[in-house]
């Protein structure tokens, strides 16, 4: 554990993973999220400015919800992101479908040739017997 400044506030509280906010500042944080998302199943047509103006979050804040696909967003919405890999606008998440399809393809690979299967030693080949050396001499 160790201390640190909320990014929002800044008190000093023990820091022990994720955002560096405060309890206090979270609760609220956590708050604004339900609001937010009441607004949006509401108002389905906002755009993303709209809903930082109405709701008084910031757009950088929304997105963070929606990179963490905590907020979704339907095709007929205008909110969306781009995509961390291409730039497509997605309605959640990091990666569009073709990039996260990719991402998983590369991963597969990657693992299937680091776990190669072993070859099979043949039988009566020598390698895998026990040898004695002769110390008679």
């Amino acid at each position: 554990m160790e201390a640190r400044n909320c990014r929002e506030c800044g008190k000093i509280f023990n820091y022990m993973q994720g955002d560096p906010i405060c309890p206090a500042c979270g609760k609220k944080l956590e708050e604004k999220f339900t609001e937010v998302k009441e607004y949006v199943y509401e108002h389905p047509g906002s755009n993303i400015n709209q809903v930082a103006d109405d709701n008084e979050v910031s757009v950088q804040q929304i997105k963070r919800w929606i990179r963490e696909e905590r907020l979704t967003f339907s095709d007929s919405s205008e909110i969306g992101i781009d995509c961390e890999k291409c730039g497509a606008m997605i309605k959640t998440g990091r990666f569009c479908q073709r990039c996260k399809k990719e991402l998983e393809n590369s991963f597969g690979n990657m693992y299937r040739t680091q776990h190669a299967p072993v070859e099979k030693k043949k039988k009566g080949s020598a390698e895998g017997k026990i040898r004695f050396l002769d110390n008679s001499r």
